[in-house]
């Protein structure tokens, strides 16, 4: 059973973690233009127009590209579109 004084401590970095997830808000600071690009992609992720990182990653590890775990979705899907 936890002491009186460990349940402070737990209420402590509760309130710090939320106060630090408020605080932080990354959206909200980019431009419009970019959060509307932001929600048109993931809408076609979500249709199925386009691909998820994860499955053009795996691609990319089938194709053997060389760097794919320091790329980009952009860029990811231009070397595999080159190594096609």
């Amino acid at each position: 059973m936890a002491s009186e004084k460990q349940r402070a401590a737990a209420r402590r970095n509760v309130k710090k973690a939320q106060t630090g997830a408020k605080s932080k808000q990354t959206l909200k600071h980019l431009s419009a233009e970019t959060r509307t690009a932001l929600g048109k992609e993931a809408n076609k992720v979500r249709s199925g127009e386009a691909k998820t990182r994860k499955e053009l990653e795996a691609e990319a590890r089938r194709l053997d590209i060389a760097g794919r775990s320091k790329m980009g979705k952009d860029d990811l899907r231009r070397a595999i579109a080159r190594a096609r």
